[in-house]
């Protein structure tokens, strides 16, 4: 029982985590470049910021189906969760690697943050596929 409200906490704070940043992106991407000053690092349409905020604050909704429903019935969208986590921490690191990051904090701050949730992510997907008592 006690996993179970790890679980669904883990996947609460992914939700709160994905919304906001999908909000940001989607409605006020400039405004997020000029917060952390590479207003320059901005693609010259914005429009594709504004995709991939969208794309958080779907991934944001998955999350919150997975921390309201059950976690054995949601085995689906919690390796889709799982999957957006590893996609993005790999792309991230790659850029880094390469030298071709825009800004640090898309390492520091939010390649971090999601490889922690990824490893969680990967923990409950293994538990709930054994069907483990949670």
């Amino acid at each position: 029982m006690r996993k179970l409200k790890y679980y669904k906490g883990l996947f609460l704070l992914a939700a709160i985590y994905d919304l906001i940043l999908g909000l940001v992106f989607t409605f006020f991407p400039k405004s997020a470049f000029n917060l952390i000053g590479i207003p320059e690092k901005a693609p010259g349409f914005i429009g594709y910021l504004s995709l991939i905020g969208a794309y958080l604050l779907i991934i944001g909704i998955a999350y919150l189906l997975i921390y309201r429903g059950n976690l054995n019935k949601n085995l689906d969208l919690i390796l889709i969760g799982l999957l957006y986590k590893f996609a993005y921490c790999s792309i991230v690191f790659y850029y880094f690697i390469i030298g071709d990051l825009p800004h640090i904090i898309f390492l520091v701050l939010f390649g971090f943050i999601d490889l922690i949730m990824l490893i969680l992510m990967i923990e409950c997907y293994v538990t709930v596929k054994r069907k483990i008592e949670i």
